[in-house]
């Protein structure tokens, strides 16, 4: 997918190519799935990780690369915001305790091996820009890294992207989903919904350990 040139960095903010605004529509989702396929599949090393450490919002990420991709989110994306959102008291102990049990059943909860792909890491909705060419264009690629696909798409799914549906069809078109894909959708959502409940609090908390008790269904 086209990203915004980088025109200056300042320690007070970012200046972007100006991208003219569009609107959603089904012919720009579907080719957003295309190129966010390719994405995944040509851009990725060998290993789950980058050779930096990113951020996402504020909070920074550990991106040391790993060759397993389970013990990867259960170590840099799960464990600390966990406790984070348990430091903040945000998370109840029956979420707390549904969290940790996923986190030890990773191996057997990840679904089939994955190669590694370059995933933009904070896909939701709000850095998606529909542009008046008729592209989708992404946005705030701080927490970009060799990932899970699965991950980026759950994402979407979280806070709701337009033509979401169209996005994924035409995304399988491509690269071919694996089976049981769907219900691992809550375990890539756990990650964002930790994040949030480490940062905002609220019902975030709660909704991480719906999250959780729904892939141990």
């Amino acid at each position: 997918p086209p990203l915004p040139e980088v025109i200056a960095v300042g320690d007070d903010g970012l200046v972007l190519e100006w991208v003219e605004p569009g609107r959603p529509s089904p012919a720009a989702a579907e080719q957003f799935g295309r190129s966010l396929a390719t994405l995944h599949r040509d851009g990725a090393g060998d290993r789950y990780g980058a050779d930096a450490a990113g951020f996402i919002g504020r909070r920074p990420l550990d991106n040391t690369p790993t060759g397993d991709w389970p013990e990867f989110y259960r170590q840099r994306r799960l464990a600390p915001y966990l406790a984070a959102a348990v430091d903040r008291h945000a998370m109840a102990d029956d979420d707390r305790r549904a969290v940790e049990t996923v986190m030890d059943r990773l191996p057997d909860l990840a679904g089939p091996t994955e190669p590694p792909a370059r995933i933009h890491g904070d896909l939701w909705s709000g850095n998606l820009l529909w542009g008046a060419d008729g592209a989708v264009w992404l946005i705030d690629a701080a927490a970009a890294h060799d990932g899970h696909r699965e991950t980026d798409l759950a994402m979407l799914a979280l806070f709701g992207a337009p033509h979401l549906d169209a996005i994924v069809a035409a995304y399988d078109a491509v690269a071919p989903l694996a089976a049981g894909w769907r219900e691992r959708v809550p375990l890539h959502q756990l990650h964002p919904l930790l994040i949030h409940a480490a940062h905002f609090g609220g019902h975030y908390g709660a909704a991480a350990g719906a999250a959780a008790r729904a892939m141990l269904r």
